[in-house]
């Protein structure tokens, strides 16, 4: 990150004024001569996401013109001042004026300022903003300190993430926070009952693993968050096309969101019993490979036939939430780059969920909406689980069709999850295309502010 905050005055911070096409007579208005005449001069016009910088009273830049929509624009990005973090020279700002929500303009941001600097040398530019009136200055560190983290654990190379160092992340997680964790290893996953786990990774040179975060009180209610870990992705022996391989080392991003959403729990200090579970592993191709038409028993007892190798994450994710429903939590929530039907039915921005729960449901879009961290509801179509019939085995991993494959990913998913109280299933994408306002392009963290929100409000 390369936005920082600091302590409301004490630093000299540059003022930031938001205009809009509605109020740019009245704030021109309210400039200061020169700043007016520049800004006239410089032909400034207040359409959305544009800037000017004022010019210097006595050496100090005097101010910052930035543009938003108006008030009443249902297209309106609440995220639209995360631009600052990249067009401001390096120093201190403030808001002069509200934005359309100072909260989010402020975590806009934070977020805005994040550098993926691993194996490049950062700008060094560092725009610090002061925190608005009434923002809590702890809420937005730690949601753009988890965002952080799971950029950084997507963004990384498969060469420099498999399973081995994903853990070695997660167990650094456990660590700062006081919790435990434990992983099971290669060939110990069919010790201790994890077979689809194991059938997936057996043929990577780097050995699949269980990783197991455990935090709080045991007394206090029980919330397991769940993330698909497949941190590089070839499709197995129904290889994907080069195109379709090109960025599955974001394959784990449902790891990287989950390790952020806990993150962001434990700094809050919630009162849960947390626990995460990630599958990691490499979908990958040797002479032990699975193979299309093998057939497993799932931890839970239910037969698997497999119709495609590059279903992998719903295998992996089915010996996760039979573990987790051995203890019979409140809520499993998992989180997964699972199907690409996901982004033909919504695009790369929205993120499609599924629960049977009408509450939570509810709860989470209005969440979704409030933290500008956009999800859609999608139904678990009892009519279709027929489509993961098979003729020798419990289920199939896929249907025969090219049909509804969000969907059938998650009525296979909940075959696995019917101890839990709740469910939530987030078919996240973990990626940004192209860059926007507080949204730079590469790994992304999709649904964890969402679900932080909703959980802070039952649990906090």
């Amino acid at each position: 990150m390369h936005s920082a905050y600091f302590a409301r005055g004490s630093l000299p911070a540059v003022p930031i004024v938001f205009v809009t096409a509605a109020n740019w007579a009245e704030q021109r208005a309210q400039l200061a001569p020169p700043a007016r005449a520049y800004a006239d001069a410089a032909g400034f016009e207040p359409k959305a996401g544009r800037h000017l910088l004022l010019p210097p009273a006595e050496g100090a830049l005097a101010g910052v013109l930035f543009a938003l929509e108006n008030a009443e624009d249902p297209l309106k990005d609440f995220f639209r001042p995360g631009l600052l973090a990249t067009l401001l020279p390096a120093g201190a700002y403030r808001f002069a004026n509200a934005p359309h929500d100072a909260r989010l303009a402020a975590i806009a941001v934070a977020l805005g300022g994040y550098r993926f600097s691993r194996y490049r040398k950062p700008d060094g530019k560092a725009v610090q903003l002061e925190l608005p009136e009434g923002t809590d200055g702890n809420e937005v560190s730690r949601i753009a300190e988890g965002v952080a983290l799971a950029r950084d654990l997507i963004n990384t190379p498969a060469n420099d993430m498999g399973p081995e160092e994903l853990e070695s992340a997660a167990r650094a997680l456990a660590s700062q926070h006081g919790a435990s964790a434990h992983s099971i290893v290669g060939d110990d996953l069919l010790k201790h009952n994890f077979p689809l786990i194991h059938a997936v990774g057996r043929a990577a040179d780097r050995a699949p693993r269980l990783i197991d975060i455990t935090w709080g009180e045991a007394t206090h209610p029980k919330v397991t968050l769940i993330g698909k870990g497949v941190c590089f992705d070839t499709g197995g022996l129904d290889i994907k096309s080069d195109s379709g391989m090109l960025n599955m080392k974001k394959d784990m991003g449902g790891a990287a969101t989950v390790l952020a959403l806990a993150h962001m729990l434990m700094s809050h200090g919630i009162r849960l019993r947390l626990r995460v579970l990630i599958p990691a592993v490499e979908n990958s191709i040797a002479g032990s490979a699975f193979r299309p038409r093998d057939i497993y028993r799932a931890r839970n007892g239910t037969t698997v036939e497999i119709g495609n190798t590059d279903a992998e994450g719903r295998l992996i994710l089915a010996d996760a939430m039979a573990l987790a429903c051995e203890e019979k939590p409140e809520l499993i929530a998992d989180m997964a780059t699972l199907t690409g039907a996901a982004r033909v039915a919504l695009g790369p921005e929205v993120v499609p969920y599924y629960t049977d729960d009408e509450k939570l449901a509810t709860e989470l879009t209005a969440c979704a909406k409030a933290e500008n961290d956009p999800l859609w509801r999608l139904p678990l179509w009892r009519p279709y689980d027929q489509m993961l019939e098979s003729k020798i085995a419990d289920t199939n991993n896929v249907s025969q069709g090219g049909f509804a494959g969000s969907i059938i990913a998650a009525l296979f998913l909940r075959r696995f999850t019917t101890a839990a109280k709740a469910w939530l299933h987030c078919d996240i994408f973990a990626w940004n295309q192209t860059a926007r306002p507080g949204r730079p392009e590469g790994g992304e963290c999709q649904a964890a502010r969402a679900l932080y929100a909703l959980l802070v409000a039952r649990y906090g």
